[in-house]
């Protein structure tokens, strides 16, 4: 295994944004190289302890599932060789993490398809019996299955900040009716061939979050990581049991160790610095990533 990369530090291009998880470079004008690092965020916070490999598998993981997904909507992917834009000495850096894509004017929503009840959208149902306005079935329990795949968007939050729910009102608003109205349904298009797909290895998605962008002509293109563990609730099928948190491929394994951290004899309150993350937990969220990928691509 090669070591883990905690940060990415290529000089040979200039750097154009460092995110929780990717370093986008500039590639002249009109192409950016993402190299997806192995930190991992939870909560919005970078945790301070990489997971070995995760940035490959991630990668390995989006290139699957352009692949699937292609004929619903354009995507980023230019086809070009990370490798072939990058210093022979960076190329370490580079190699089966990167892919070098199509810069795009991102659109300022996240849009996030729920096909079960977990997570913030089951907090907000046990309120209101609604997530992001959509009204929901009384009597769903924790993982439940929604009846349809429902459409919840939310902004995205600045580096540390926590993403925000919104109604699809709201996203017409800060994006217009027509696009906000074909972001939906390719989502949700997106959502069901993915989730088909998925069932049939065994894993149920139990939800995810596409970003998509403009081209210079203005064409609608999916963009970012898609439908990877970092950005999707993967559900083992043989453990998944309505009314409980199921075992995840996902972030979730983090998510569940870190709701019992303390830090100095008190419960963490979801902000910087995270806890450390113990060896066994590292160890066990890189077998949940390769696991996942071999599952779906077997």
């Amino acid at each position: 295994m090669t070591a883990a990369l905690l940060e990415s530090s290529l000089t040979s291009l200039p750097l154009i944004a460092r995110g929780k998880v990717r370093e986008n470079y500039a590639v002249g004008t009109d192409r950016i190289l993402m190299v997806a690092s192995d930190r991992l965020s939870a909560f919005d916070v970078i945790m301070g302890e990489p997971i070995p490999g995760k940035g490959a598998l991630l990668t390995q993981m989006a290139l699957f599932w352009f692949k699937q997904l292609d004929g619903i909507v354009p995507n980023h992917l230019t086809g070009d060789d990370p490798l072939s834009v990058v210093t022979e000495a960076e190329k370490a850096q580079v190699r089966d993490r990167s892919m070098l894509v199509k810069r795009l004017k991102p659109l300022p929503v996240e849009a996030v398809v729920r096909g079960y009840l977990a997570g913030s959208g089951w907090a907000e149902y046990q309120k209101n019996g609604e997530v992001c306005g959509v009204k929901l079935p009384s009597g769903l329990k924790n993982a439940s299955k929604l009846p349809e795949p429902i459409f919840t968007p939310a902004t995205k939050a600045e580096m540390g900040d926590h993403d925000e729910n919104i109604s699809f009102d709201k996203m017409v608003e800060i994006i217009g009716a027509d696009l906000a109205t074909r972001v939906r349904d390719i989502s949700i298009a997106l959502y069901r061939r993915a989730a088909d797909y998925a069932l049939g290895k065994g894993i149920i998605i139990a939800d995810t979050k596409f970003e998509f962008g403009l081209d210079a002509d203005g064409t609608l293109t999916l963009m970012d990581e898609v439908l990877t563990p970092d950005s999707s609730r993967y559900w083992p099928v043989e453990s998944y049991a309505e009314g409980i948190n199921p075992p995840s491929y996902d972030k979730q394994f983090v998510r569940d160790w870190l709701e019992q951290a303390t830090v100095d004899g008190k419960p963490w309150g979801k902000v910087a610095p995270a806890p450390a993350l113990p060896a066994e937990v590292i160890a066990k969220t890189r077998a949940k990533y390769e696991e996942a990928l071999a599952r779906l691509t077997q």
